[in-house]
């Protein structure tokens, strides 16, 4: 028998293991088949362009060398076109302490990955008439009142709308060492906003400069609250995921001893410590969990696919995806919630970023969707950015076929 690398044996035992998941899922669609929510074909078949054994062995050579290069202990990787899955590969080491391997259900933080969820919920209520994008947010006529904070107020805070906090307009609150999501850890939301709004000026008049925002996210999500009555996470999982057949995503919690169910462990780099963030206070912008199944399904749904409903109208997914006006010009820019190109009719894209995390999800003109999460990151993280964008772009080129 040869000699198997560490990684080739994962990848056995994950092949072997995932034979028995198949023929699970595969009898579940069976006897579901009458469920008025499709189930979704979860696994590559011949007559939706599903790829060979050749092709599908070098997909995972592709995702190999990404780990390899960036020393990633796991990767979670979904595909699909035309709504339908054709791609799937979980592997590595979730929990490298007691040698768990990484399955295609695993949880991980999906960071940035959060901001078009946040997106397509403040769209969806927009649809419902709760919500307006010219909304004021702060202030006494505002969509948050007094809550937090009274009159006087500091230079343009009375002036921020809804459509700035979506399109990172607002004018200030980057997302840079002065990030107000990453200092104050031991604050709640209530408190961290109040003292933003009280102590860190707006330096732009909203809607005139563009600089991306963590805070005005945390922000969207006060309003999704304050205008649904209910908490943040349960709103959303239960309109927004609920219908797309997804069940496991949910807020990460802040310490490595209250991981959620099949959640990986993070592992920090460069002196990073993925556990001393406070992450269940960026639920709103950075703080859901995922597979990157269950990422691909809410792609699906977002403007349906063959057989799938949409979330959102088309004329409210156009408005979404149009870029911000204050963004620099160029092909790829910003828009509400995702990075577009070609004014919206093209690819819709988000990626994410923080210690011991590493995430991207797009969703291409051509009818194809995808995630890709690593439970690490890199210095500098623009670096392993751009390699995890590169090596999903890599991987769905190795069927031509696919013309994606």
């Amino acid at each position: 028998m040869p000699n198997l690398s560490n990684e080739g044996l994962l990848r056995r035992t994950f092949a072997r293991r995932m034979l028995t998941r198949r023929s699970l899922l595969q009898n579940f669609a069976i006897t579901a088949a009458g469920a008025a929510m499709p189930f979704p074909e979860a696994f590559a078949q011949p007559q939706y362009g599903g790829s060979t054994g050749q092709q599908r062995g070098e997909m995972g050579r592709i995702a190999g060398a990404f780990r390899r290069q960036f020393s990633v202990p796991a990767t979670s990787i979904a595909i699909s076109r035309n709504g339908r899955f054709v791609y799937d590969e979980a592997v590595g080491m979730g929990d490298r302490e007691h040698l768990t391997q990484v399955q295609q259900e695993s949880l991980f933080r999906i960071a940035s990955v959060t901001k078009p969820i946040t997106s397509v919920t403040i769209f969806s209520l927009i649809e419902q008439g709760k919500l307006n994008l010219t909304d004021k947010v702060f202030g006494p006529s505002g969509i948050l009142g007094i809550k937090y904070g009274k009159p006087p107020y500091q230079q343009y805070i009375t002036d921020v709308t809804v459509d700035n906090l979506l399109t990172h307009t607002a004018g200030g609150w980057a997302a840079d060492n002065t990030d107000p999501m990453m200092h104050n850890e031991g604050w709640d939301q209530t408190k961290l906003i109040i003292q933003t709004i009280a102590k860190v000026p707006l330096t732009n008049a909203p809607g005139t400069h563009w600089a991306f925002s963590n805070f005005g996210y945390c922000v969207l999500g006060r309003v999704i609250e304050q205008v649904t009555g209910q908490a943040y996470s349960s709103y959303v999982q239960t309109n927004i995921l609920g219908p797309c057949g997804i069940s496991t995503m949910q807020i990460a919690r802040n310490k490595e001893s209250q991981r959620a169910n099949y959640e990986v462990v993070y592992y920090g780099q460069y002196s990073e410590d993925p556990y001393k963030l406070n992450i269940m206070r960026m639920d709103s912008d950075d703080g859901w969990i995922a597979s990157s199944t269950e990422l691909v399904q809410f792609l699906n749904h977002v403007a349906g696919a063959p057989g799938i409903p949409a979330l959102l109208k088309p004329e409210t997914i156009k408005v979404m995806t149009t870029p911000a006006p204050a963004y620099p010009a160029g092909d790829a820019r910003y828009a509400r919630g995702w990075m577009v190109r070609n004014n919206g009719a093209g690819n819709w894209w988000h990626n994410g970023s923080l210690p011991g995390t590493t995430s991207i999800m797009v969703r291409t003109s051509t009818g194809f969707c995808w995630a890709a999460l690593a439970n690490t990151r890199t210095q500098p993280s623009n670096e392993i950015d751009t390699a995890i964008d590169q090596m999903m772009w890599n991987i769905v080129g190795t069927v031509p076929s696919w013309n994606a």
